[in-house]
């Protein structure tokens, strides 16, 4: 059983005693401080919810509304939705604040309250701490009868989002439309199953083929969009002799592609395509996480405009992108935002800037991939034995290394040449995660090797 809470929202395993996994009780509780956090900033009283395709979806659903609804508060419920949506809705509904009901890339046994604040987007650190503080002391007043929440339940919000994406300025269907394409989309028995085919549909697409399409949460398969756990999607588009494969998250934030010969896109390469594409139409900066490919510096710079890397993190990302005006942002992980039409991850404005991409470019999904240069990211992970300091070890690091370009804002990053490697703790487990990338992969893997030696030899 595992509850974690973090600026990323309450995250758990659903059941348990209370305060060891996310329990009906945890539920409420994080619910009561979110909705006393609102109403000390606000006398809006409106929240927006919506929530992934998972199993224990409806349940945390009721008790959200109730305790919600208890405090006060009205509720819109979008019902079956995707994170972008839930975004999208809460300024179109001028509301408090939202909340989604998803643990991501979690495996099905997880859920989530994600939170929102009244512009969309997720709350800061400082908010969050604030919200801990309330449901650690249980400091909530609820409403008397005259005064509870009222629920409404909304479906409208499928279409509205798919209109903005067809009529987003540099999203070209009848290009789109003119190419024919024939698409597999992996819906991982989620919400992307009701979201993505309509939005296919809307852009031109009239072939699209859906495995994994029933929104049961049952996951058919770790829902992380991996190589490892796409390979249904890489058989299908490969027998059925079609254009590409679309896969996305349970709640529909991360996107990535794969080739009509069944090998993966890349999903560091959805935002370095993307930003290609944006940046060809319009001049301007990016922002990435410092974990992400340096393939968007390359495209950026090629373009004229400047790169700037972030802290992990949707909100550090957010907050860059904002500080440096930037037209086209987002996470390796397939996350794109397009600060334009709202600062958060959104698969479905990322479709839309793809393929009118891909069809500008006359070229198949494969020749458009090797139209970029290649870099091996190599991802690892040591485990933290009791009471290391890691202060420490990176201090020792950074000493070793002084003679090369250091950047601390998020852990410990060290460029060499052409290559780097990334030291950050992970904020969810005692870890260091270490990500190492070159032209090269066998130098990538060697460099997060070196490292890793080095870690060890300063832990003792």
């Amino acid at each position: 059983m595992a509850l974690i809470k973090s600026i990323s929202g309450i995250r758990g395993t659903i059941g348990g005693r209370p305060g060891e996994g996310l329990s009906p009780l945890d539920v409420v509780k994080f619910t009561a401080a979110y909705g006393t956090w609102l109403s000390r900033q606000t006398d809006n009283r409106k929240v927006v919810i919506g929530r992934d395709g998972r199993i224990s979806g409806e349940m945390v659903k009721n008790l959200v509304v109730s305790t919600l609804n208890g405090l006060g508060i009205d509720v819109i419920d979008l019902g079956l939705s995707t994170t972008p949506t839930v975004e999208l809705a809460v300024t179109m509904e001028n509301a408090a604040g939202g909340i989604i009901l998803t643990a991501s890339h979690n495996p099905r046994e997880w859920n989530a309250l994600k939170l929102l604040n009244s512009k969309g987007e997720f709350i800061s650190g400082e908010d969050g701490a604030q919200l801990l503080e309330i449901a650690e002391q249980e400091d909530f007043n609820f409403a008397d009868v005259n005064k509870l929440g009222a629920y409404t339940a909304d479906d409208s919000y499928l279409q509205k989002h798919i209109d903005l994406i067809v009529n987003y300025p540099l999203v070209d269907v009848p290009a789109i439309k003119a190419r024919n394409f024939k698409i597999v989309v992996d819906a991982v028995n989620s919400t992307g199953a009701l979201f993505v085919p309509p939005l296919l549909k809307a852009l031109g697409v009239e072939e699209v083929e859906v495995l994994f399409a029933e929104v049961n949460g049952k996951f058919s398969h770790n829902p992380e969009p991996l190589a490892e756990n796409l390979t249904a999607l890489s058989n299908e588009v490969n027998k059925s002799n079609a254009d590409l494969g679309i896969a996305v998250d349970p709640d529909v934030d991360r996107l990535c592609f794969v080739c009509e010969d069944g090998s993966m896109f890349g999903e560091e390469y959805t935002l370095v395509a993307v930003a290609d594409y944006v940046l060809s139409k319009r001049k301007g900066n990016t922002v990435s996480n410092m974990s992400s490919t340096q393939a968007l510096k390359d495209v950026t710079l090629k373009h004229g405009g400047e790169y700037t890397p972030s802290a992990v993190g949707e909100v550090n990302v957010v907050k860059k992108m904002k500080d440096t005006n930037a037209v086209i942002g987002g996470e390796g992980n397939g996350g794109i935002i397009v600060p334009d039409l709202h600062y958060g991850r959104d698969a479905l404005i990322g479709i839309g800037l793809f393929l009118s991409h891909l069809a500008h470019s006359k070229k198949s999904i494969k020749a458009l991939r090797n139209s970029y240069p290649d870099y091996f990211i190599s991802k690892n992970k040591i485990e933290l034995d009791k009471g290391v300091d890691v202060k420490t070890i990176f201090e020792k690091i950074k000493v070793k290394y002084k003679n090369q370009p250091l950047n601390t804002e998020d852990g410990l990053k060290i460029e060499f040449d052409k290559d780097w490697v990334h030291l950050r703790t992970s904020n969810t487990e005692p870890i260091i995660r270490i990500y190492a990338e070159s032209q090269n992969e066998t130098t990538a893997d060697n460099i997060a090797k070196r490292i890793m030696q080095d870690i060890k030899e300063f832990m003792h």
